[in-house]
């Protein structure tokens, strides 16, 4: 069969009309890659040069599986394609066209770490304080400006960037920026965004080299096209000026990355630079049930910039989409891993068959946890698990030296971090005295006024020690939140994550927010866990100590390792997710103020990207698609009540079906559906949706009453679950449990000395 026979009629149109410039606009799941591929494949069949057809993607191996699929089309011609990522590409190009600009022609490529390493060695020769200097931050300010095209000159001309870094406290920024690329010229350097801007400043100063590579090239062809940024948009399109035969495939409705500097300007009006454009449409989708792909078109017809296009497949109607409401973010866990084992017993589903998606990376925690609990193993897509995460480690460190001063690993990790003037040299002479002396780290540092240390190390170790000390004495009368919370604040290692404010940084602040809020819950919680009852009641331990919950942790990841088995449950962040499909994918924490985020609320442009990320999300579905979100969760030590995401009310009742306890979400989803009408009309917000309302539906805050006198038949109010009736009293005194069934949940047992419940009614 000829490769053109396996296409349909509007994919073999973008294949075999190859002249002039187009656009492929591709939906979710409609064969993107194999109609760009075969285009490639059909132009070497018509007698093309390899040579002369340059191809971008933006992964390596998206470029290399498109030439493997060539070459079993085309022959081995598609060896001599230029095919690559931009700046494999453009550095390719570069090593040729270097030297216009004074660059050897085997110049060095920093990575992000040399570049930031650079950075650090320029902000301390200059007597900067690197607090405020941050190198992270300030690398990311140089690659913005410079994917900008804003040279060191025009930055330091900038009367609006100026104020900025005043604004910021860094007004010596356009000063690093200078010499950052001082240096790197004269170490013949370029950092990746050097190998994008370099090539726009060649081909723009330099016409013999720019009309060299446009009669080069007469065809261009840029995968993922949304995606592009505006350096790269504009090199291409100088590239492609002569013949014009520039085509680009993309969907306008899965750009998702301006975070990285994206730009869906680029694909919504390539039509304007290209008055000739021809458009083809890849509508049909070979992935999704037909219920899913409603919902998808349902929801992004409601943003305002878009191409038109309607998706359509003949797949099957399928499962209805089920809504799922659990009581907290914990329960939300718990649901998804319970439903994963029920799928995988009664269907026979692998592993490999499931996928969550979240948000934020700080929402793995609650899954992680609950797939450990029921052996079930998964993989971060993309990133690390929740407690391998650095930050992490650091503030456990700090938790675990205040349980255990012995503990020396811990103490090695945190000495000097945040930095307090205990460099490794110190260190290093410490741990030798302390093998020396057969005593402990801490027992030297203990006693450090003894030892011949200089007096400005010796003061910081005295300062330590007697800090780890305090947080000691204080965990006798604080709760494990209180004492972490504190031990993060005094430790400055949450202020400095929280003044890291590049992508990274807040990530990394997030994660710790989010362990915090899990020790609070860990301390709030009421309900007893299976495995601290014994067959007869009995409780085996009752305390919310720092040691109990760090023992719960530990016990819980310590088995964590990598066991090589490909057969795993993919955890991600949507970004991560695009491009993949799974048969079962769980979208979680669809709640307003996460999913759309806060930060997103107030601008059109912003809340219509996140309603992209959350088309791209339920189009990685093939079979089943779960749409989940809690009633309440922990932010910043508080417990929040939370409003479903305006989003769920965008897909079509029909094709829903609910899960959880709806009668008393009705109230909340009831006023966000009035508030978010009035929304989407204006797409501007004074202020964030309400998040006060109770499991009762009241504004009222919940005052729990006193349990202890609990009794078989009472009706009771919640806090999480809503209402429940009790039906078993176990134990007695202090280790008093009351078995709770609460409609929607099952019956909960919750620990009476630490319960939040209302009495709504007498007993027997």
């Amino acid at each position: 069969m000829s490769y053109l026979e396996e296409l349909n009629d509007a994919q073999r149109e973008a294949v075999v009309n190859f002249e002039g410039p187009t656009m492929i606009v591709a939906g979710p799941g409609s064969g993107k890659t194999r109609v760009l591929t075969y285009r490639i494949a059909h132009l070497l069949k018509q007698g093309a040069d390899p040579f002369g057809i340059l191809a971008l993607t933006f992964t390596n191996k998206a470029s290399e599986a498109m030439r493997q699929r060539i070459e079993k089309i085309a022959g081995t011609n598609a060896r001599n394609l230029y095919m690559g990522t931009f700046h494999s590409v453009f550095a390719r190009i570069l090593r040729v066209e270097a030297t216009q600009i004074g660059y050897p022609s085997n110049f060095t490529i920093y990575d992000t770490e040399d570049s930031r390493s650079l950075i650090k060695s320029i902000i301390k020769e200059q007597g900067l304080d690197d607090k405020i200097y941050k190198p992270n931050q300030v690398q990311w300010r140089i690659s913005a400006v410079k994917n900008a095209l804003i040279t060191p000159q025009l930055y330091a001309e900038d009367p609006e960037l100026q104020t900025e870094d005043k604004n910021q406290r860094r007004p010596a920024t356009a000063k690093i920026y200078r010499m950052y690329c001082e240096r790197c010229f004269k170490s013949g350097a370029m950092d990746f965004d050097d190998l994008l801007l370099n090539t726009h400043i060649i081909l723009e100063k330099f016409p013999n080299v720019l009309y060299k590579y446009q009669h080069k090239f007469k065809y261009v062809l840029i995968d993922e096209f949304q995606d592009t940024n505006h350096l790269q948009y504009a090199i291409v399109k100088k590239i492609a000026d002569v013949f014009q035969n520039i085509t680009v495939v993309g969907d306008d409705a899965q750009s998702i990355y301006a975070f990285r500097g994206a730009t869906i300007d680029n694909i919504l009006n390539f039509e304007k630079d290209y008055p000739d454009l021809k458009v083809y449409k890849l509508e049909q989708n070979y992935r999704s049930t037909q219920n899913i792909v409603k919902a998808a078109n349902e929801l992004i017809h409601r943003n305002r910039n878009q191409l038109k296009k309607e998706i359509w497949t003949q797949n099957d109607t399928g499962e209805q989409i089920k809504m799922v409401r659990t009581p907290s973010d914990n329960e939300e866990g718990r649901w998804v891993a319970d439903s994963i084992m029920e799928l995988k017993m009664r269907d026979h589903h692998m592993n490999n068959d499931f996928a969550i998606l979240y948000r934020t990376n700080a929402q793995s925690r609650a899954f992680e946890e609950a797939l450990r609990r029921q052996n079930i193993a998964y993989k971060i897509y993309g990133g690390m698990s929740f407690y391998q995460r650095r930050e992490i480690k650091d503030l456990l460190a700090y938790l675990k030296l205040t349980v255990n001063h012995q503990d020396e690993e811990a103490l090695k990790r945190v000495i000097n971090y945040p930095a307090r003037g205990i460099g490794q040299t110190s260190l290093d002479k410490i741990i030798i005295t302390a093998a020396n002396e057969g005593r402990l780290i801490w027992e030297v540092m203990d006693q450090i006024h003894q030892y011949d240390v200089p007096a400005r190390t010796k003061h910081s170790i005295e300062e330590f020690v007697m800090m780890i000390k305090s947080f000691a004495a204080q965990s006798v009368k604080m709760n494990a939140y209180d004492l972490a919370a504190h031990i993060g604040k005094t430790t400055k290692l949450i202020t400095e994550l929280y003044n890291d404010k590049t992508v990274e940084g807040l990530a990394r602040y997030e994660n710790i927010q989010e362990l915090l809020n899990s020790i609070k819950e860990f301390v709030e919680d009421d309900e007893v866990p299976e495995n601290v009852v014994t067959p007869d009641g009995e409780l085996l331990h009752t305390d919310k100590s720092l040691g109990t919950f760090l023992q719960s942790v530990t016990l819980l990841t310590g088995d964590e390792k990598d066991s090589g088995n490909q057969d795993t449950v993919k955890l991600m962040t949507i970004h991560a997710a695009k491009g993949l499909e799974f048969p079962v994918v769980y979208v979680v924490g669809l709640e307003e103020n996460l999913f759309p985020g806060q930060q997103s609320l107030y601008s059109m442009e912003d809340l219509e990207e996140e309603r992209r990320l959350f088309y791209v999300a339920i189009t990685r579905a093939e079979k089943r698609l779960f749409l989940t979100y809690a009633n309440t969760r922990y932010k910043y030590g508080q417990l929040n009540y939370c409003d479903p995401s305006r989003f769920l009310q965008e897909i079509p009742e029909g094709i829903v079906s609910h899960h959880g306890d709806l009668k008393k979400a009705k109230v909340m989803q009831q006023r966000n559906a009035n508030a978010g009408a009035a929304n989407r009309t204006a797409f501007t917000r004074t202020a964030p949706l309400s998040n006060s309302s109770d499991p009762s539906g009241s504004s009222e805050p919940f005052i729990a009453d006193d349990a202890t006198g609990l009794q078989v038949g009472m009706e009771v109010m919640h806090e999480k679950f809503g209402e429940g009736k009790v039906i078993v009293i176990e134990g007695a005194g202090a280790n008093k449990i009351a078995g709770i069934q609460f409609a929607g949940y099952g019956i909960k047992k919750i620990m009476l000395k630490f319960a939040k419940l209302k009495i709504l009614s007498g007993g027997m």
